[in-house]
């Protein structure tokens, strides 16, 4: 497995997270799915990026997951089966919000691997996507499944125009 991390205080982690696309991800019909719910700040970074992707990419790729039309973990495995049977030979980028240790917040994850939606808060779906892009926005924490919901709209949106700007510059 190869992973690229990057803090998105970081000066260049936008232009690190297009390079890294470079190295993890390729398909002649791109499609990246956008996971979350705007329902919950913390989980709200799938659809912010989606929204972004959706504005700005023009058709370069296929965009699933936005604010007007969020796709959660609940709704993953319907998702993808449709995405399979519209884009049979397409390789799917997720990108979504995770929980993780404390000193790991504001880290952004690239990787040559799906992701488990749903794993920070014990849920347990199917593996989505043929490469991922996660961003920790809180600490794990077994007793406060809430935490999502403390967590800022300022840090969210931070956190999001990084990995959009570096997937946009990935596709022009």
């Amino acid at each position: 497995m190869n992973q690229y991390v990057f803090n998105y205080l970081t000066p260049n982690a936008t232009e690190g997270l297009t390079e890294g696309l470079k190295r993890v991800y390729n398909s002649p019909y791109p499609v990246v799915v956008c996971v979350g719910s705007d329902l919950s700040i913390g989980d709200s970074l799938g659809p912010l990026v989606g929204t972004e992707l959706s504005l700005k990419l023009n058709g370069k790729a296929y965009v699933y997951g936005t604010l007007e039309s969020p796709i959660t973990a609940l709704e993953i495995n319907v998702v993808l089966k449709s995405i399979n049977k519209l884009h049979p030979k397409s390789k799917i980028l997720v990108v979504d919000a995770a929980v993780g240790n404390l000193d790991d917040i504001g880290l952004i994850k690239l990787s040559d691997v799906g992701i488990k939606p749903g794993l920070g808060v014990n849920k347990d779906f199917n593996v989505l996507g043929d490469a991922s892009i996660i961003a920790i926005v809180a600490e794990k924490n077994e007793k406060e499944k809430g935490l999502l919901l403390g967590t800022r709209l300022s840090f969210i949106k931070k956190l999001s125009s990084v990995i959009s700007h570096g997937i946009i510059n990935y596709f022009k």
